[in-house]
């Protein structure tokens, strides 16, 4: 029977390429030889180089599906005889007699192909194990500079995957590039455009780099939600062979003076002292539109933990700018720290 590639790729026998890239992704850099110096973490290395290998490229994974591992290095396979995905049948598994053997994949050629050529910086020290890090990325700056400045780092080179048994190459692009991106409350009221300026790299056949400079705009949506992915497809560096990575910008939500959010919702704490808890007073709300709103609770007692609402003050609903959330006002009574014995008396006959 062999061993389950699918089952060391922790994946289902109907996995994608995406959900099989993920995976080796994931377990390539655990288990890494530079990285991981536990027992057994450089077989388990080669493991999953081999079950990528195959499970990655359509020929070899149906051929393993119908017959397993031993069939696909050539062993006597027959009809009756199931591997992985057990989907039956003899494949045609050799080419002019001669049989493939994929036990003997270099696990670093794999890693090299998927991460790019150069390997990845920070294993082995730099110059150890895989080498330094490729072709960067050039760096990602804010337009005008503060919370939207980047750094950001590309990953290697490569020359392409080997596709099927003929060994044709084809192209794979670098995983997508993650960058968070930061808004106020303010501008998620009412929308705004973001310029993200990019530095990108262009390694020609010759040789020789160039670099490139370009301005990517993001239209902000009223009421957008924190963990907003925006993507900007093949905008990474241009190397030969190579689809460019997508860059992807995650907006996130600058802290804010008054206001925490809750969906369209914006939560206002508001400390009363517990006189005017009390005896009722008037509350003045802060507003993202800069103005503020007398709340009347005079002839209210406030109670700890308590809220009122200022209906129609909160954020813009994402999926219709038209309708707004509302401003939720909790209060935080203020109690004094000491009370004299004569202000206890009044109050003992006041409350009783």
């Amino acid at each position: 029977m062999g061993r389950d590639y699918y089952k060391i790729l922790g994946v289902g026998k109907n996995a994608t390429d995406d959900e099989l890239k993920k995976a080796y992704r994931k377990l390539a850099m655990k288990y890494h030889p530079d990285k991981n110096k536990s027992a057994g973490a450089e077989e388990k290395f080669k493991e999953i180089a081999v079950a990528y290998e195959v499970l990655s490229d359509e020929k070899k994974r149906r051929v393993y599906d119908q017959v397993g591992e031993e069939g696909l290095n050539g062993g006597a396979g027959h009809p009756g005889q199931q591997g992985g995905g057990g989907r039956g049948g003899m494949p045609n598994f050799s080419n002019g007699g001669t049989s493939f053997t994929y036990t003997n994949i270099d696990p670093k050629d794999t890693f090299a192909k998927f991460f790019g050529t150069g390997g990845l910086g920070g294993f082995g020290g730099g110059s150890g194990g895989f080498g330094g890090l490729g072709g960067g990325l050039g760096s990602f700056g804010g337009f005008g500079g503060g919370d939207d400045d980047m750094d950001v780092e590309y990953i290697g080179q490569s020359n392409g995957l080997g596709g099927g048994f003929g060994g044709k190459k084809k192209s794979m692009q670098d995983p997508p590039i993650m960058k968070d991106f930061y808004v106020s409350l303010e501008d998620l009221l009412t929308g705004c455009e973001k310029k993200m300026k990019i530095t990108r790299k262009i390694y020609k056949n010759d040789g020789s780099v160039d670099s490139e400079q370009k301005i990517l705009k993001i239209s902000v949506k009223p009421g957008w939600k924190a963990g907003t992915k925006i993507t900007f497809e093949k905008e990474g560096d241009q190397i030969p062979g190579k689809i460019p990575a997508d860059i992807v910008f995650v907006l996130k939500e600058k802290p804010h003076n008054y206001f925490a959010r809750d969906g369209a919702n914006l939560k206002f704490t508001y400390k009363v002292p517990l006189k005017d808890a009390l005896c009722g007073t008037m509350v003045e709300v802060p507003t993202l539109q800069g103005k503020r709103v007398q709340v009347d609770c005079a002839n209210d007692v406030l109670k700890p933990k308590g809220t009122k609402r200022l209906q129609g003050f909160g954020l813009p609903f994402s999926k219709n700018p038209k309708m707004k959330g509302d401003i939720i006002i909790e209060f935080d009574v203020l109690f004094p720290d000491t009370v004299s014995e004569s202000s206890k008396g009044i109050l003992r006959n006041v409350l009783a």
